[in-house]
């Protein structure tokens, strides 16, 4: 496994980090899935993916908005979740493409990039697994 720990290859993998913008995002090689490494209070990551199979098809009765298609995991604590929402980053800047065999690091947060999808995982082991045939939360 090939992982990416300097914010010069973190740069190199995921676009321009600048000091005034400690967050950063990616998208997977198949361009489905987009990701933001959130740095900010609340840290942690969210990915959205374009195309799925929902493996979570029926919403809370309080989600009047989109989904199934957005996930959450927290620097620290709870399991990841998924994201009742309205709007989306998938559009608008250009972000680079974390290669399959790698991971990023980031607030706290491991993403593995694989051809069988992306996990996302925190220090305690919570988070989730995105393909677009399967989604988990852990």
């Amino acid at each position: 496994m090939k992982v990416l720990w300097t914010m010069v290859m973190m740069a190199a993998v995921a676009g321009p980090v600048r000091a005034q913008d400690p967050n950063v995002a990616f998208v997977t090689p198949s361009g489905n899935i987009t990701c933001q490494m959130i740095a900010v209070e609340p840290r942690g990551v969210s990915c959205e993916l374009g195309t799925l199979t929902p493996s979570y098809p029926i919403a809370p009765a309080e989600c009047q908005l989109d989904w199934g298609a957005a996930f959450w995991i927290a620097e620290a604590g709870s399991t990841g979740q998924l994201l009742c929402g309205g709007d989306t980053f998938r559009t608008g800047a250009e972000v680079q493409v974390l290669p399959y065999g790698y991971s990023l690091t980031h607030v706290g947060i491991t993403c593995q990039s694989e051809a069988t999808g992306l996990t996302c995982t925190n220090a305690a082991g919570h988070g989730f697994f995105l393909s677009k045939a399967r989604q988990q939360v852990f």
